[in-house]
């Protein structure tokens, strides 16, 4: 029997408790045929105040991964997509190696992480140089700043926000992001986004327009790229080029 509405492929996601932007963000570019079905990590203490909180962020997620997976896999999906991103650049290269290896030893499933996801968007694209912008505190930045080294880019600047609480980041507005969108794109190839719950995909089109550069949006780029590992060629507007042309 084929799903009725999930006819192409059912996609597990999982996302902080605290998220408020990636399952809109993935409902909205969503196809004919495809459905994201959204398990949520209980984040008890979302404070992100200096590197501390982040860590104790971080560690909340890998305590309440495995629960996420098992829950999200009941209602039988056929790829994972994590709607989440500071994990997937933590440690580096072999960081998000071993957290692919993770969810697919829980799953069962081929999975799709931003860190994965900008890295072939940026390949795709022909950049080396890149600005990125991120919601994180410092430690945060430097995992960032590690895994792209890491993978042969150059970060010739990132601007990260330090938002106070996980919840805040859906609070950053589009003036703050476009400010700082301009601030990190001198003299670089391409523009990154991480974190999940920062509301960029819309932005991220329309700047790619003024700046005549690729901006990568990692909702939009981890979309693309679980879309594209099935098979599904399906173009979508309003998030950038990546999801237009390719």
């Amino acid at each position: 029997m084929t799903d009725a509405l999930g006819w192409r492929r059912k996609f597990g996601v999982i996302a902080p408790s605290t998220n408020t932007i990636v399952e809109p963000d993935f409902y909205r570019m969503t196809v004919p045929g495809v459905t994201a079905h959204f398990s949520r990590i209980h984040i008890r203490d979302q404070s992100m105040a200096g590197d501390e909180g982040m860590e104790r962020l971080l560690e909340q997620i890998r305590a309440e991964i495995g629960a996420a997976c098992e829950r999200v896999l009941t209602c039988e999906p056929d790829y994972m997509v994590m709607g989440m991103s500071a994990e997937t650049f933590w440690g580096g290269a072999e960081g998000n190696r071993q957290f692919v290896r993770q969810i697919r030893g829980l799953t069962g499933l081929e999975v799709a992480t931003g860190a994965e996801a900008c890295e072939r968007a940026l390949r795709l694209y022909g950049a080396r140089r890149i600005g990125v912008v991120t919601p994180y505190q410092p430690v945060g930045d430097e995992n960032v700043v590690r895994f792209f080294s890491e993978i042969g880019f150059e970060v010739l600047a990132i601007k990260g926000l330090k938002c106070p609480t996980a919840v805040s980041i859906a609070h950053v507005t589009e003036a703050e992001l476009r400010e700082a969108v301009k601030e990190v794109a001198t003299g670089a190839d391409a523009v990154v986004q991480c974190g999940t719950n920062l509301s960029m995909v819309g932005l991220a089109d329309e700047a790619e327009r003024w700046l005549g550069l690729p901006v990568i949006a990692i909702n939009a780029a981890t979309w693309w790229m679980a879309l594209r590992e099935n098979g599904i060629e399906d173009r979508v507007h309003g998030a950038g080029s990546l999801l237009r042309e390719h």
